[in-house]
């Protein structure tokens, strides 16, 4: 004796049945994909328009004059560096990972470049002046590279050159166990700057040394 199923079948569809699901899976499946396509155009869009947005600014939006002290205690303003490009940075020494990687990156991406390197003067500039003495400052960069102009100078002079920049920097708050040994949260950007100290580029602080080294290829004279 057969068993029944519990479970009645549905019944077959026919080949008109059959051909109506197909197309009507075939519409959706063509909706998805537009949906899909439009997401994605707009996302690259996105992110092309906010890469372009913090890579590349109009001069005189960013950057502006400044008087500080450089890492053997001589004064230093922007016209120290006239007809010079600049490849400014601020950080901190007392930083434990962004700035000396950055320094590390910036050291490689310059020698990739060779001779063409020498246009570029790298300058790292210290939101922290009540640490960051110049002697103090000297011993850092030098550590990364003899190149590197390391700047620091009197705090009014240092949030001046900052605000200049749009740079943000916020100490956190220091407990009794912290003090002196404090952290600090700062904007974290490359600034490359012309002989006439207007903005040519920036880098984000993430860029790799090839990346570095590729668009400087494409933005200093001669390439």
């Amino acid at each position: 004796m057969k068993r029944s199923s519990s479970f009645p079948r549905p019944p077959r569809a026919g080949k008109g049945g059959r051909d109506r699901t197909d197309r009507a899976r075939g519409r959706h499946d063509r909706r998805a994909v537009l949906v899909l396509s439009g997401v994605a155009a707009v996302l690259l869009c996105a992110a092309a328009a906010f890469r372009t947005l913090i890579a590349e600014r109009p001069a005189g939006v960013i950057g502006g004059p400044y008087a500080l002290v450089d890492d053997h205690g001589h004064p230093v303003t922007e016209r120290s560096f006239q007809g010079h490009y600049t490849l400014l940075y601020f950080g901190y020494t007392h930083c434990l990972d962004v700035c000396p990687l950055t320094l590390a990156t910036v050291t490689a991406a310059l020698g990739r470049l060779g001779e063409r390197g020498r246009q570029v003067t790298p300058v790292f500039i210290s939101v922290d002046p009540a640490r960051d003495t110049p002697a103090r400052v000297h011993a850092y960069v030098a550590s990364f590279s003899p190149r590197i102009v390391g700047l620091t100078g009197d705090p009014q002079d240092i949030r001046k050159v900052a605000a200049e920049f749009h740079v943000t920097v916020r100490p956190r708050q220091m407990t009794a166990a912290t003090a002196g040994n404090y952290q600090i949260d700062h904007s974290s950007m490359l600034f490359l700057m012309d002989g006439n100290n207007h903005l040519v580029s920036m880098f984000p602080v993430d860029s790799s040394a090839e990346e570095i080294a590729t668009r400087l290829r494409n933005l200093l004279p001669g390439g």
